[in-house]
């Protein structure tokens, strides 16, 4: 697509709109590739008629290439290539006994382009034949600007149905002439056991449609060829896709082509996703419950204790346990492998807070910063990390401020934890959290742990992890 808007405008004098014409054409061609069997070249007239540039080329699905080189971006002189000549100046299909046809393009009354085709193959059978016959149908509405039909987005369409995978060619009653093998299949899977050809298409997928709700009214008109739509026919068998094309060659209504794809497995595997994630979360909800009933029984055996050293030790271990559970909230909402930290941290410090009415009332914690989303097997023991790091701000400090600054730089995450409290003596034995913390920290996550005197007072301390993304 870059390719044609830039050799647009560096080779032609192209309107804008005439552009996004021609983007919109090819990204909708392939399917005249694969009924055309045949390799199809954009060619666009350069702004001093000195010639022809190559804008784009589509290989068909149903055949070999006859065009192995990509030609995107040859210039071939005007009078080299008589059949593209011919073709602009007549402003009619040019095809010549050797096989090389050029479809003029217009906008309005203006030849825009010309599409080059390669025929790869020979017609051999009844399928070639209806692929063939169509093809030259759509060439004829894409010579008038009729292909691809306006008020469409097939070009940002994800995984859409290709000829291979099913063809249906609708009479102007909206009953089936023709259905290829794979688009038969489909719709036995679908359960219909009358043969397709013949039949009136919208009153077979209306019969099909067994989805709870309503029938689409789309899927009946895109299954008729009224309009130009995609649609979805869905039972407890199968799933199908539809897209349809009304014929209007000339303007007048021939019929319409209908591209039918079976979807069931990837319905299936989509489901089988969301099944996974709901569990996951359910999961993690669960075990976020248990931890937090695991915290509160260490909490309130904390209070009928009656030995200082045993009170504080269940009321560490119930801080610790919260930290985890603050992981698993954030998990049980989104969860996978990766987890918005910044979340986490917001939770530490709700507990935090709590906590700190018993050491140090009045001492605001606040975040200031982002790291954004991280990978989850770091998230824990970073999360560990930081509350036993604000944790012990909170209990030793005797700060009046808090912050927590999360921040990312050239790929590593770090963290700082800082005071305005009396900070740290220069010989200071590390007690249990702090031995957790540079565990995590230096073993666990491989990164750094570093203590400093800010001129301004207080403690500061920073972790550094190394972490993409």
């Amino acid at each position: 697509m870059g390719s044609l808007n830039r050799l647009a405008g560096e080779r032609t004098d192209l309107a804008p709109d005439e552009v996004d014409h021609l983007q919109a054409l090819v990204g909708a061609w392939g399917l005249v590739a694969d009924l055309a069997m045949s390799d199809l070249v954009l060619w666009l007239p350069t702004w001093n008629s000195g010639g022809w540039v190559a804008a784009a080329l589509v290989r068909p699905a149903t055949a070999p290439t006859g065009v192995p080189e990509d030609v995107v971006g040859t210039f071939v002189p005007r009078g080299r290539q008589r059949v593209l000549d011919r073709a602009a100046a007549s402003g009619r299909i040019v095809s010549e006994p050797n096989g090389a046809e050029a479809v003029p393009l217009h906008v309005g009354e203006r030849v825009v382009g010309v599409i080059e085709r390669h025929a790869a193959t020979r017609r051999s059978g009844r399928l070639e034949e209806v692929y063939h016959d169509l093809a030259e149908r759509l060439l004829v509405m894409a010579s008038e600007g009729r292909f691809p039909p306006r008020d469409t987005d097939w070009a940002s369409g994800s995984a859409p149905p290709r000829v291979g995978d099913g063809l249906l060619r609708i009479d102007e009653q909206g009953r089936v002439r023709f259905a290829s093998p794979n688009a038969v299949s489909a719709f036995r899977r679908l359960g219909l056991a009358r043969p397709l050809e013949g039949a009136d298409l919208a009153a077979i997928v209306t019969r099909l449609w067994h989805r709870p709700g309503p029938v689409d009214e789309s899927l009946a008109l895109a299954a008729s060829g009224r309009i130009a739509a995609d649609a979805e026919v869905e039972n407890p068998s199968a799933c199908v896709t539809l897209r349809s094309l009304p014929l209007v060659p000339g303007g007048r209504p021939e019929g319409a082509i209908v591209l039918v794809r079976d979807i069931t497995d990837l319905r299936r595997r989509e489901r089988a996703l969301l099944s996974k994630d709901a569990s996951l979360r359910e999961v993690h909800h669960r075990v976020k419950n248990n931890l937090q009933t695991v915290g509160a029984l260490l909490r309130l055996q904390s209070r009928r204790v009656q030995a200082d050293e045993a009170r504080e030790a269940l009321a560490e271990a119930g801080r610790r346990v919260a930290a985890i559970a603050a992981i698993h909230e954030v998990l049980a909402q989104e969860p996978g492998d990766r987890i918005d930290f910044d979340a986490v941290v917001d939770r530490i410090i709700a507990v935090e807070r709590d906590l700190a009415a018993a050491y140090s009332p009045g001492v605001v914690i606040t975040r200031e910063g982002s790291v954004g989303i991280v990978a989850t097997e770091v998230a824990s023991p970073l999360a560990m990390a930081v509350s036993e790091l604000v944790h012990n701000a909170v209990e030793h400090a005797s700060a009046t401020s808090i912050t927590v600054v999360p921040v990312r730089e050239s790929g590593d995450v770090r963290i700082e934890v800082r005071d305005d409290g009396r900070g740290m003596p220069e010989h200071v034995e590390e007690g249990l959290g702090l031995q957790i913390v540079r565990s995590l920290v230096e073993q666990d996550m491989r990164g750094e742990l570093r203590f400093d005197a800010p001129d301004t007072g207080g403690c500061s301390a920073r972790i550094s992890v190394p972490q993409d993304g």
